[in-house]
């Protein structure tokens, strides 16, 4: 495709070489030169008020707030300062003396009140009152305390003995004996030669179940209390 030209490329051209010799000297050769009548003035800077508005529509402007003649203005009293001063004095309350301590030989004293020495701290309406923070510090530790000593009754009462009924005993040594009829009746019926491992040990087996179990029925048949534990 043929390269774009601009339409406006000629007319370009003749505006940069019409212009290009004005500029060849410091600045335009042909510069408009100022009137001599338009010199600054004095104060001509300075901010002028607005013009005065006059009568418009037939309506007048409110008159300025003058005072009238007969307007006499209050004048100030003079006081008597050393009067004012003497009665202040016969009617005021004496100072109070200040509480010094004078801690050398020499005379040297200081205010006793800002030292920190006078009990005047004694005096406040709070004195002594525990502050609030510290109160719910306590209440909360309180509280705290009792729910430890609660969940620790609950645990004890979880892990606490059952005392075992009278009933339950009975029920309890009747299914023992049954039990050792039973080992027993096995344990007779053994074979007189155990030549064999299984033999031997078969018979060991029995004979240590009926001895847990003649321990066991004697305990129950002693002790009239049994307690259990809840595991």
């Amino acid at each position: 495709p043929l390269r774009y030209i601009s339409k406006l490329k000629e007319l370009v051209k003749h505006e940069a070489d019409k212009n290009k010799s004005q500029w060849k000297t410091m600045g335009p050769a042909k510069v408009a030169v100022p009137s001599p009548n338009d010199f600054l003035q004095k104060r001509s800077k300075e901010p002028k008020l607005a013009p005065k508005k006059k009568e418009e529509d037939g309506k007048k402007l409110l008159p300025l707030s003058v005072p009238p003649r007969t307007y006499h203005p209050v004048t100030r009293i003079k006081k008597n300062f050393i009067s004012k001063n003497a009665l202040a004095v016969m009617t005021g309350e004496p100072k109070k003396p200040r509480h010094f301590c004078v801690d050398t030989r020499q005379g040297d004293k200081y205010l006793l009140e800002p030292s920190g020495l006078f009990p005047k701290y004694i005096n406040k309406k709070n004195y002594g009152v525990l502050p609030k923070y510290v109160i719910q510090r306590n209440e909360e530790m309180k509280r705290e305390e009792e729910e430890y000593q609660a969940s620790v009754l609950e645990q004890l009462k979880k892990k606490a003995m059952k005392l075992l009924s009278e009933e339950e005993r009975t029920n309890v040594l009747k299914a023992l004996k049954k039990n050792w009829e039973e080992i027993n009746r096995a344990y007779q019926g053994l074979p007189i030669v155990t030549d064999t491992r299984y033999k031997q040990m078969h018979k060991e087996e029995l004979e240590l179940k009926l001895k847990q179990l003649e321990h066991d029925i004697a305990a129950i048949e002693k002790h009239k209390c049994i307690y259990i534990a809840n595991v």
